[in-house]
């Protein structure tokens, strides 16, 4: 592999890096002390678990959902109208929550997958209905506090088990695991590779990258430690994460979105239903919208007639500079995280330094248009 492949395959990573480098030096090192670390996840998980679904709604054609944040703010309504203003056992309030937003998303993926309404027009009336549906039930007014029990289930912190003072041992211990099986699976699955006579790609290499990013965990984790530990909203973003990934790299349903964004005729030739994967991506990123819908009710410890503006385009954002094409067909997990962190450092390091909110709009439409400018030129003269 070049360097040329290398710096291609592997741009976003490399701007990623260079950017906590250039806030790093800019806030004086303000931006890794071990609570802006921890913010970075707090602040951003909603664009990690929302970007997830939009992941697939982009790989089906380059197509997006404007709708999302509007249902945010429609299952925060719901949900605290249910918990705080009627009592209702807090898991029951949850799952009515995300029955009404996967119900939302059916509603429109029915008319995007069978009746071909262009997405964005049918998400666009969405973004109006849900968002005025949500401003009725609230009646304007800001419904808080939540009931503690509901916050502790994505705020709290996993305790240490072995007594840290000052320092989660518990935490940084995870981070070593984490890179051990890392280290393992990494073996594992090269040695499968060479077994069955494939490609197996330098040795050295791959033992570069997975010691590069064992070091980024356990960094990661010792700053973690030196605050409070793993915080909970952490566990969800991992989980979800790790789930997308296995349905997109190792299922056929995931197969199926790449497909139909690649060449959607000939998929449909080839006997896949390609309207129940319209349908499936619509639905989905509707019902990991009422997810974040819960993460924003907690962090806030309200619902408000604001929650969630502009939300879908932190989404969006995060998966065109993780690497997904404007066309349909191409896009990662692994990519979208990417993406996410850095849109969390820029407002993070912006934040820090003060930036006016109007210029942090001005830079991340900036990285956004050279994120999509980069996939369409490369594109262009690959073919």
């Amino acid at each position: 592999m070049n360097v040329k492949s290398v710096l291609t395959k592997y741009a976003m990573t490399i701007a990623t890096v260079i950017v906590i480098i250039f806030f790093t030096v800019a806030t004086q090192g303000k931006l890794l002390f071990p609570q802006n670390v921890n913010n970075v996840i707090a602040q951003n998980a909603y664009v990690f678990v929302i970007a997830m679904g939009m992941l697939l709604c982009i790989l089906t054609g380059g197509n997006i959902d404007l709708s999302v944040g509007s249902i945010v703010g429609l299952v925060g309504a719901v949900g605290a109208i249910l918990m705080v203003n009627h009592n209702v056992a807090i898991p029951v309030a949850m799952l009515i929550c995300l029955v009404i937003g996967t119900l939302i998303g059916a509603w429109q993926a029915y008319w995007i997958a069978y009746q071909r309404i262009p997405p964005f027009i049918t998400t666009l009336a969405g973004m109006y209905m849900w968002r005025g549906l949500s401003n009725v039930i609230l009646q304007g007014l800001t419904i808080s506090p939540m009931p503690d029990a509901f916050n502790n289930i994505f705020n709290s912190y996993v305790p240490d088990f072995f007594g840290g003072n000052g320092f989660n041992i518990t935490c940084f211990a995870v981070g070593i695991i984490i890179c051990v099986a890392y280290i393992g699976a990494q073996l594992s699955a090269r040695a499968k590779r060479i077994k069955k006579g494939y490609e197996a790609g330098s040795f050295s290499a791959m033992m570069a990258k997975t010691v590069i990013i064992c070091a980024v965990v356990i960094f990661f984790m010792y700053k973690l430690a030196k605050y409070q530990g793993i915080p909970v909203i952490l566990i969800w973003v991992a989980v979800i994460v790790l789930i997308y990934t296995y349905i997109t790299s190792k299922t056929t349903t995931g197969r199926y979105f790449y497909a139909v964004g690649g060449n959607e005729a000939a998929t449909e030739m080839s006997g896949i239903n390609t309207n129940k994967v319209y349908f499936i991506a619509y639905t989905n990123v509707a019902f990991l919208s009422s997810i974040a819908g819960f993460i924003i009710m907690a962090r806030l410890n309200s619902a408000n007639p604001t929650a969630g503006t502009n939300y879908e385009m932190d989404a969006i954002a995060s998966c065109f500079i993780g690497g997904a094409s404007a066309y349909g067909g191409i896009g990662t997990t692994t990519g979208v995280v990417i993406g996410a962190i850095l849109m969390g450092v820029l407002n993070l390091g912006m934040s820090i330094m003060g930036v006016d909110m109007n210029w942090q709009r001005v830079v991340k439409g900036g990285v956004l248009l050279i994120a999509v400018i980069f996939d369409v030129v490369s594109k262009r003269k690959s073919s």
